[in-house]
């Protein structure tokens, strides 16, 4: 009997190691949310907050009303949000003169010296902002890093990003939230 047993447990590990190989071969693990910018066209108000900058000056994104906005939810120790941020660099350096567009990092669980290092080796030029109790990422119901919403000058989510972004994926954002698409 105790053979027997051995047999099927045998063949139910076969079974099941088969099967698990089938699958990884077959899932691409992609999603195109994830790999790709999502322009929802959203009817809905982007979520109103209100953070502390780095530099300890309260922002709420309802001050920043009829600019396009990008919020970019970002940590030090996430190696897709450095992997991101030679283009954040270069896409805030083309933008930044222009006087409809806004730039804020929202750091989500780092550690504030961690932060202030990592700008100030970086000379980050964007708004970076805290939000301690994560209010800012739950009402954006962000669930990992690095996320970016752009809000256009109406006041509505127009796209975002759950993954690294690419110069090419910012300006495509940026041409959505303008409605140059």
């Amino acid at each position: 009997m105790s053979h027997r047993i051995r047999w099927i447990a045998l063949g139910v590990g076969i079974v099941v190691v088969v099967l698990g190989v089938v699958l990884a071969l077959n899932v691409d693990g992609s999603d195109p949310n994830v790999e790709e910018g999502r322009f929802t066209g959203s009817t809905q108000p982007a979520p109103d907050f209100a953070v502390e900058t780095i530099t300890g000056e309260q922002v709420a994104l309802s001050e920043l009303r009829g600019k396009t906005v990008f919020l970019n939810f970002w940590n030090t120790w996430c190696a897709p949000c450095i992997e991101e941020a030679p283009a954040l660099q270069e896409f805030y350096e083309r933008h930044k003169d222009e006087s409809d567009f806004a730039m804020i990092g929202i750091v989500r669980d780092d550690r504030e010296d961690a932060v202030r290092d990592y700008v100030d080796t970086e000379k980050v030029g964007w708004t970076i902002a805290f939000d301690p109790r994560s209010k800012a990422a739950l009402a954006y119901g962000t669930t990992g890093q690095p996320e970016t919403f752009v809000v256009g000058p109406d006041g509505r989510v127009a796209a975002e990003q759950f993954a690294a972004a690419t110069l090419d994926d910012l300006e495509l954002m940026l041409r959505a939230a303008r409605g140059l698409l």
